[in-house]
């Protein structure tokens, strides 16, 4: 949406007013925008929406959450919104934030900021502005730095920074310098990364460059705040994209150091250019597996599964190249970089599960596994069984249109098993026949490590031979018993 120039080398003021109207319209004010606006306008005061609530009604996403900054003190904000909210919030206020909700919309009102930064943390030195251009030169992308101004006697756009043009263009800038914005908070340039994901952008060349030169900065930033962005980031739209954009400036070697490690491993197939971009399409074709949303821990466990390689890669004799057992060091080294991110121990257990299941599907290949096989499998993958299907069948990348046929036929094959058998069993919550309390009623044992040792031979004999009756489960206790306990 530009305008012609003029020979002055400016756009003709009318035109220019048209097309600020016409940005105006397609920003959709809701009810509880027009509220707030008439109250602090009553109370003479100006009220801009502002940042994400801006940019997505442009772009014609969904806006819940309504971002808006002012000219009115921390203090001035709570007197207008008095008697107004449903509820009402001020942990923010010493940064000149107050949070409130009014019939289910949430709204966050900011006073104009003109804030410093010690470079050292990420946390300002907040000083209050006197002007919209005061407060949008501080944020953190052109795209974030636009408003609409609510309370005067019409609605005006404002975009000093060209916000507008770079979302038309899908390009990704900073208002100030990058160096000076990143400088201020390096989490920024990990928010970068996730624009690209989210919104499909591309970064101008001096925000790359500046990306690149300053990577190590994130460093200052908490391990939390990485992951929040990092989970965005892998849900977004274009996850490929970002993580693409963290290995090429460096970033990722500060987050996940083990994806940009795996470049040096070739593929054992020898068809892929290193199992980095193999992890990538693994990745994607998960993506299109997904049914129900976006699937952080499928994501998680398709970009990670082969992190393993790096560390296990040998020449064998025939010069060819293995990567034996690269599905259990890998687990492990989710688990520490995981848990090194502070995520929950429930996501840490089930991508590193994940990750260590991946490959035992290759141990089927044409079928021949036992029914006690397949048992195993699905107990060992439990609820993450039909995640570990998605992973397994995008695991597969070959070209060869023949044996990726081959690798899906056999995958149907598994699949029938399962089904068969659990039409047969309880797969999911397969236990020994004889529980821990019958145990030690038949042997007049008390609790203790022999019931652990008997309940395990149960299990076992369970997994491999099926349900028992529960006369055949007392006389093998029995037989144990008499070879274990004498």
């Amino acid at each position: 949406m530009s305008a012609p120039a003029t020979a002055s080398g400016a756009a003709p003021p009318d035109l220019l007013r048209a097309q600020e109207n016409a940005v105006v319209q397609m920003v959709t004010i809701g009810p509880v925008a027009e509220e707030l606006a008439v109250r602090f306008a009553d109370a003479g005061h100006r009220l801009y929406l502002v940042g994400g609530s801006v940019r997505d009604a442009l772009l014609g996403r969904e806006v819940s959450d309504l971002d808006f900054t002012t000219d009115a003190r921390p203090e001035e904000i709570l007197a207008v919104v008095d008697g107004w909210t449903d509820a009402i919030w001020d942990a923010g206020i010493a940064f000149g934030t107050v949070g409130a909700r009014r019939r289910g919309t949430t709204v966050e009102i900011t006073t104009f900021r003109a804030d410093a930064y010690d470079r050292v943390s990420r946390n300002p030195v907040v000083r209050f502005g006197d002007t919209i251009e005061d407060d949008l030169v501080r944020r953190d992308f052109t795209v974030n730095a636009m408003a609409v101004e609510l309370t005067g006697p019409e609605r005006r756009f404002v975009d000093p920074y060209g916000g507008l043009a770079a979302l038309a263009a899908g390009t990704l800038d900073t208002p100030a310098a990058p160096e000076e914005s990143f400088a201020d908070d390096p989490l920024r340039m990990l928010r970068a990364a996730r624009f690209v994901s989210q919104l499909g952008l591309t970064p101008a060349e001096r925000v790359l460059v500046a990306m690149t030169n300053m990577a190590g900065e994130l460093a200052r930033i908490s391990r939390e705040r990485v992951q929040a962005e990092l989970n965005k980031l892998i849900i977004g739209t274009h996850p490929r994209r970002a993580i693409e954009l963290m290995v090429d400036t460096g970033l990722c070697d500060q987050v996940l150091p083990e994806v940009p490690a795996m470049r040096l491993a070739i593929d054992e197939h020898m068809q892929h250019k290193d199992v980095y971009t193999h992890s990538l399409v693994v990745m994607e074709q998960a993506i299109e597996r997904e049914t129900d949303g976006p699937d952080l821990v499928l994501r998680l466990a398709a970009l990670l599964h082969d992190i393993g390689k790096p560390d296990t890669r040998r020449k064998e004799p025939d010069g060819r190249v293995s990567f034996h057992h690269h599905e259990v060091v890998g687990a492990k080294m989710v688990r520490r970089r995981l848990r090194e991110l502070k995520y929950s121990k429930a996501i840490v257990d089930e991508v590193a599960q994940l990750v260590f299941l991946h490959l035992r599907f290759h141990g089927y290949s044409g079928g021949e596994w036992t029914d006690s096989a397949v048992r195993r499998y699905v107990t060992d993958a439990g609820p993450l069984l039909d995640r570990l299907h998605k992973l397994v069948r995008s695991d597969c990348t070959t070209r060869n249109r023949r044996r990726a046929a081959a690798l899906q036929r056999s995958y149907d094959s598994l699949e029938e098993r399962i089904a068969r058998l659990r039409e047969q069993e309880a797969l999911e919550s397969i236990r020994p026949d004889l529980d821990g309390n019958e145990i030690m009623r038949l042997l007049g044992i008390p609790p203790g490590p022999q019931v652990g040792k008997a309940y395990k031979h149960l299990l076992a004999l369970r997994m491999e031979r099926g349900p028992l009756t529960h006369e055949e489960a007392e006389a093998e206790l029995r037989a144990w018993a008499a070879d274990n306990l004498s």
